[in-house]
């Protein structure tokens, strides 16, 4: 027996102009700049208003309001300036260079090698398949399928392993490593070879489950080498960076990508004030020729005219909610770092970490009325100019934690001293974690045993038993 139903179901659809402030809020300031740009472009009822006020009244183009023209008119009303919100036409920013991209480094490098045009691609495919901290994790097996399947270059695992050896010969070095052992093998083949220099490759080629292990004694009794040859080999390997695509050493170009901070904080007499970059937001209007579209077709039954009044009012209601769209970003990105400022003022003032209180995104969508992932977008992607940094705004949220008095203090701030903790230690007798939630306790920090290793992994801190030192 077949049933029949009527199913209702209440949705929320978003309005154009909605639509359009949600993505503009999540754009920085230099992004908002070029979608400002290309919708002067796109847009052909909008000008940018150029002209010079002594042009004569005849020669400059009839100006349309865009807050006076309603959605149900048939013709809108014809005065308006959008103000620019900075008084500079071109603002000069404060920007910060970031390195060039660690794919885009291993390119260039690629560039330079004396390759035909199906080893480049080859070689290429592998860049492309490194992990962030620039390991490869994928089998040569697996490369050469993919190579033929997604890049339709047939190739073989000899070939691949070729290529991948020519890569690991890239800056930084270790790049291109399968595993710990080779990535720290690549890099100290490229020190000068010193007794201690081949102790350490001895140790990473012969005795590295030892080695990690922190079985100290088996390995210089095995090498029959004193404890002093195996700190000094130690202290070689210890200097290597397990992570190589981490970060690009300051001994390469940057490839400076600017990067405009979306606010500036300043701190005048004692007193925080906020401005945010000024950016060039263009006076807009509709020039003569749409103008004059429309003022015609207001009493014309003529077919022709009316669908170009459709087209021009189309193109108005799309300028309309753009214009608007951008006030509603400043105001709700103003609103969400005042906010922001105001929940960690003690720590805008010094910019004392222990200042920085725990705060999630929800805390500051309730002091502004905004939803969560309203200020989600606002966070992301933004910086701020300090008087003492320059930071993302996701710096400044984190969970928190109760100290012994009851009151909340940032994971930060417990990472903090937990770091300190481990700095401190007795390097023969390192902390465990038991231990540590002691000494923590004894710094005023109530914190659990599980807490703590939590801690400790994400500050990239190994167990007791692997800190242990000679």
């Amino acid at each position: 027996m077949l049933k029949q139903g009527l199913e209702l179901k209440q949705t929320q659809k978003l309005s154009p102009l909605q639509i359009q402030t949600i993505k503009l809020i999540e754009l920085p300031t230099q992004e908002l700049e070029q979608r400002i740009r290309k919708e002067l472009e796109e847009n052909p009822v909008l000008d940018e208003n150029v002209s010079n006020d002594s042009d004569d009244e005849d020669e400059s183009p009839r100006e349309v309001s865009l807050s006076d023209y309603k959605e149900d008119d048939s013709i809108p009303g014809y005065k308006l300036r959008v103000n620019n919100y900075g008084k500079d036409e071109r603002p000069q920013y404060n920007t910060f260079s970031v390195k060039e991209s660690f794919t885009q480094s291993l390119m260039d490098q690629l560039g330079f090698r004396n390759l035909t045009e199906h080893q480049h691609a080859v070689a290429a495919f592998i860049i492309g398949s490194l992990d962030d901290d620039g390991y490869l994790r994928r089998s040569i097996e697996s490369l050469v399928d993919d190579l033929a399947f997604r890049a339709g270059i047939e190739t073989d695992e000899q070939e691949v392993t070729d290529m991948l050896k020519i890569i690991q010969e890239f800056d930084p070095a270790g790049v291109g490593a399968r595993d710990l052992r080779e990535c720290l093998l690549l890099q100290i083949r490229t020190l000068k070879q010193t007794p201690e220099v081949a102790n350490a490759t001895r140790i990473l080629k012969d005795f590295f489950t030892e080695f990690t292990n922190k079985h100290f004694q088996k390995i210089i009794s095995r090498m029959g080498i004193s404890e002093e040859e195996m700190k000094a080999a130690m202290s070689k390997i210890l200097k290597l960076n397990p992570s190589p695509g981490g970060q690009i050493d300051d001994s390469y170009n940057d490839q400076a990508q600017q990067i405009v901070p979306d606010f500036v904080l300043t701190l005048e007499n004692g007193e925080l004030k906020l401005t945010m970059p000024r950016f060039s937001i263009p006076e807009l209007r509709v020039n003569r020729k749409y103008a004059d579209i429309l003022m015609e077709a207001a009493n014309s039954s003529e077919r022709e005219k009316k669908e170009a009044a459709t087209f021009v009012k189309k193109k108005l209601d799309s300028a309309k909610w753009f214009v608007e769209a951008i006030k509603q970003r400043h105001n709700t990105l103003e609103s969400t770092m005042k906010a922001i400022i105001d929940y960690q003022h003690d720590y805008f003032i010094d910019g004392d970490e222990s200042h920085l209180k725990p705060m999630v995104l929800k805390d500051i969508a309730e002091k502004t009325g905004f939803d969560i992932s309203t200020i989600s977008r606002v966070v992301n992607s933004k910086y701020i100019e300090t008087h003492f940094g320059i930071y993302s705004l996701k710096y400044f949220f984190s969970e928190g934690l109760e100290n012994q008095e009851g009151e909340e203090v940032s994971t930060r701030e417990l990472k903090k001293a937990l770091q300190e903790c481990v700095d401190n230690e007795d390097k023969r007798h390192p902390l465990t974690d038991d231990q540590l939630v002691t000494v923590m306790s004894g710094k005023g920090y109530k914190v659990a045993r599980r807490t703590i290793a939590k801690y400790r992994d994400q500050l990239n801190i190994p167990k007791a038993r692997l800190r242990k030192e000679l």
